[in-house]
C-alpha cells in the first residue's frame, strides 16, 4: 500500500487539459487527409488507391465532379500516397451533427491546353463553424450507454481509454452506465450487423427522452471497410436516428470527446435542462 502511494506522490498529474487547452499529439498521429484543390492534379489516382470509396468521381466528357466523405475515410493515407497534393494532417475535430457535413465536393476538368487538371473547390463543411468554439463545462451529469453493433473492437478501445487518468471523463461529469435504461446517450460503434439490428433498436426504444445518437468511426458512419453486404447493414442510421457523426478509424479519445461535447448541445435542443 505505501508504495503505491510513494508512487502516486511521484507520478503527479497526468490528466490531460483538454478540452480547456489544446491536444498535445504525438509527430506520429495521422489524423484526417486534406485536398489542396488548387495543385490537385488528377484526383482518379487517389480514388483508385481509397480502400473504401470515400474518394468518389463522376466524369461527363472533360468535366468531372469528385466527393471525399469523411464518414467513409479510415485514415489509412494512401490517398496522399497517390497524389502529393494531399497531405496527412493532425485533425482530430471532426464531427458533425449532420451526416452531409463529412462531405467536400468539387468539380474539375481538363485546361484550355488540354494537359492538366483544374479543380475548383465548391464547399468546405466539415463543422469548421464548430472549431475553435469554447465549450462550457457540462452542467449536469450526462450517463453514457456504449454500444457495439459489430465493430472489429478498434473505437471501443479508444473509449475505454476515456476512462483512465490521461482523460479522466468522470472530471467533466461524464460516466458510462450499464443500461439504456439509465442512459442520455448512445454511442455506437461498427457497421450494425443483422445480428445486431433488433438488439440496437430496442436499445434506442429503451433510453429515455431527451436522448442522443453518436455513430463512431466510419464503420459507425458509413459501414466502412465492411461497407453493406449480407452480413452488415452499413452505418448506424440505417436503424435509428444518429445525432453526431464522429469520423476515424478508430477516432482518437480528443476526438471522440470532442464529439460527445458536440452531442451535449443537440441534447439541450432536445430539451436537456440547462
Amino acid at each position: 500500500m505505501f508504495k503505491i502511494l510513494r508512487k502516486t506522490v511521484q507520478t503527479g498529474l497526468v490528466t490531460i487539459g483538454y478540452p480547456n487547452t489544446p491536444a498535445k499529439l504525438s509527430p506520429r498521429y495521422r489524423g484526417a487527409p486534406r485536398f489542396d484543390f488548387a495543385n490537385l492534379t488528377d484526383p482518379r489516382a487517389a480514388a483508385d488507391a481509397c480502400p473504401t470509396d470515400a474518394i468518389s468521381i463522376v466524369e461527363v466528357d472533360d468535366r468531372g465532379h469528385v466527393t471525399m466523405d469523411y464518414g467513409r475515410c479510415v485514415f489509412c493515407g494512401q490517398c496522399a500516397e497517390a497524389d502529393s497534393s494531399i497531405h496527412m494532417t493532425q485533425e482530430f475535430e471532426l464531427a458533425a451533427r449532420h451526416r452531409n457535413d463529412l462531405v467536400v465536393n468539387a468539380e474539375y476538368g481538363l485546361s484550355a491546353d488540354g494537359e492538366h487538371y483544374e479543380l475548383k473547390e465548391l464547399e468546405q463543411n466539415l463543422a469548421q463553424e464548430l472549431q475553435g468554439r469554447i465549450h462550457r463545462l457540462l452542467g449536469r451529469s450526462l450517463a453514457i450507454r456504449e454500444v457495439d453493433a459489430g465493430s472489429c473492437n478498434g473505437c471501443e478501445v479508444e473509449i475505454t481509454a476515456l476512462n483512465s487518468p490521461v482523460y479522466d471523463l468522470e472530471r467533466l461529469g461524464i460516466h458510462f452506465v450499464a443500461s439504456p435504461r439509465h442512459a442520455d446517450m448512445l454511442l455506437v460503434t461498427g457497421p450494425v450487423t443483422r445480428n445486431m439490428e433488433l438488439a440496437l433498436l430496442k436499445t434506442w426504444q429503451a433510453t429515455p427522452e431527451p436522448k442522443v445518437v453518436v455513430a463512431v468511426g466510419a464503420c459507425g458512419i458509413s459501414g466502412g471497410i465492411f461497407g453493406r453486404n449480407y452480413a452488415t447493414l452499413g452505418g448506424v442510421d440505417k436503424v435509428i436516428p444518429v445525432d453526431v457523426y464522429i469520423p476515424g478509424c478508430p477516432p482518437r479519445p480528443e476526438a471522440l470527446l470532442y464529439g460527445i461535447l458536440l452531442a451535449v448541445g443537440r441534447m439541450e435542443q432536445k430539451g436537456l435542462p440547462q
